[in-house]
């Protein structure tokens, strides 16, 4: 599935609800879903830096798609990171550069968080960015070799 189907499918999914409390317990049940990172993925290297809760992200490249593991302490949060991941894991690195989070705005979430929570997405976003980036670079210097 494509960034764009499945932003779809998550504007659509959050269209149907009535209010932001609807919301929020869809958001938090996603993170109940979300499969446990590994132990060993648990590491202050996997840590994101600017969240006000502990989450931890990791990204490996498989077939040349990013998949990304994560979690987080705090049950909205580990929601948060779990619709990043809906959208962007297992895409491209150029895709995921292609696919800019303004599909955040669309569900109003962006609208509906603290301060603090509001630069922790922006840490995450961030560095799934980072991990498409280095991949993609990655990618480039194999093609010339």
């Amino acid at each position: 599935m494509s960034s764009t189907q499945r932003i779809e499918s998550l504007v659509q999914k959050f269209s149907t609800f009535q209010n932001w409390e609807e919301r929020y317990k869809y958001i938090i049940q996603c993170g109940k879903e979300l499969a446990p990172i590994s132990e060993e993925h648990r590491t202050e290297q996997n840590i994101v830096r600017g969240c006000q809760s502990q989450v931890w992200l990791h990204a490996d490249l498989i077939d040349g798609k990013i998949i990304y593991q994560a979690d987080s302490d705090a049950s909205i949060v580990k929601g948060i990171i779990t619709l990043l991941l809906e959208v962007y894991s297992g895409l491209a690195p150029q895709e995921i550069l292609d696919c800019p989070p303004t599909w955040l705005e669309e569900i109003e979430l962006k609208q509906h968080l603290s301060m603090s929570r509001a630069n922790g997405l922006a840490s995450m976003i961030k560095q799934i960015s980072l991990y498409a980036m280095a991949f993609q670079a990655k990618q480039n210097m194999e093609k010339l070799v």
